[in-house]
């Protein structure tokens, strides 16, 4: 079945400000989760290291705060795509 563009109405398709929004959302969403999934495994490892050599403590605190890195990254990202978005269409 064919669709003809003239006769579809814009309710059916997502515009292209939806569309950025969505993945923008998205973007954030799926960096926030991998994120977290990341800093568990990593916190558990560090928390068993930690137990048996205090010393390293230090060392290790950086492990902790390089998956960060993938949530700011995925903000860089969304604030990207929102800045495509056109102003008019937002007010």
């Amino acid at each position: 079945m064919a669709v003809d563009p003239t006769t579809v109405t814009s309710s059916v398709f997502l515009g292209k400000e939806a569309g950025l929004a969505m993945a923008a959302g998205i973007a954030m969403t799926g960096s926030a989760l991998a994120t977290a999934w990341a800093q568990a495994s990593i916190g558990s490892s560090i928390m068993g290291v930690v137990a048996e050599k205090p010393e390293e403590a230090m060392k290790l605190i950086v492990y902790m705060a390089l998956p960060e890195l993938i949530v700011l990254l995925g903000f860089v990202v969304a604030f990207l795509m929102l800045g495509k978005l056109d102003t008019a269409a937002v007010h």
